[in-house]
């Protein structure tokens, strides 16, 4: 049989076309769809940007009454019982006694432990380094450390034109980083992720003093009242500024559909 001398080539052999997606591709949209689940998750993540904030959207983004108690109730014990005994054992335990029981109550009701369990491991770590040390001081090293690498984030991410802020948004709103070449958006991101470095650095110029001079009474105090309160309150500052360069944009583009639309 006579052929022009061209080989069949199997379809697994045969050169990618243009509009072929590679595994690469699929890496890449899985990667953009984990961080964009992630953002969605995170507290700035409960209202899309453009809408109006609710008294209900920051309640979830807390964690809802019951991530609120798990936030608060573990470092309130800790307050109460080295304010009343002193004492560095009970003062550590308590609180790691009262997560776990966050985590067994959720786990009775079938509910999500996730956040319980990070909970109990935080508590755990710093009840570890202040039994290790044989210091009180020891409980709140790592927020310490955490404020410091926070702020330090936050800083960098401005120092390098990628503020954070600017990084999440652009997950939630699937832009990526186009909201660079906007100058409006580009100024409120910088403006806020400074607002949450400012946040971090007042924790730390705060608590760190305290530590250092051994106020554990003073210290826990202030951890409580600087944690979720002003979290809430920056919170609700980040989705008022993000809404008004991203309600503006929709109100433009719609009186141009509008315009569009007319004959």
């Amino acid at each position: 049989m006579e052929h022009d001398g061209a080989t069949a080539r199997p379809d697994d052999e045969r050169p990618p076309l243009p509009g072929d997606e590679s595994p690469l591709d699929d890496q890449r949209v899985s990667l953009a769809a984990q961080l964009r689940a992630a953002a969605q998750k995170a507290g700035i993540g409960q209202v899309a940007p453009g809408e109006v904030p609710t008294a209900s959207a920051l309640l979830t983004a807390i964690g809802g009454v019951r991530g609120l108690a798990e936030s608060i109730v573990p470092g309130l014990g800790f307050v109460v019982v080295y304010t009343i005994t002193g004492q560095l054992l009970p003062s550590v335990l308590i609180p790691v006694a009262l997560a776990v029981l966050f985590v067994v109550s959720r786990a009775v009701q079938r509910g999500p432990v996730a956040q319980a369990l990070a909970g109990v491991l935080g508590v755990a770590l710093s009840a570890g380094i202040a039994l290790l040390s044989g210091r009180a001081e020891g409980n709140f090293v790592p927020g310490i450390v955490i404020n410091a690498i926070s702020l330090l984030a936050m800083v960098v991410s401005i120092a390098v034109r990628w503020p954070l802020v600017g990084i999440i948004v652009g997950l939630l709103t699937n832009e990526g980083g186009a909201w660079r070449q906007d100058r409006a958006k580009r100024r409120v991101f910088v403006l806020v992720t400074w607002l949450w470095a400012g946040l971090f650095a007042a924790r730390l110029a705060v608590q760190l003093p305290l530590l250092l001079s051994g106020q554990i009474t003073a210290l826990a105090t202030l951890k409580l009242l600087m944690g979720v309160p002003l979290y809430a309150g920056l919170l609700w500052v980040t989705w008022l500024l993000v809404r008004t360069v991203y309600r503006g944009r929709a109100s433009g583009d719609d009186v141009v559909d509008a315009q569009g639309t007319v004959s």
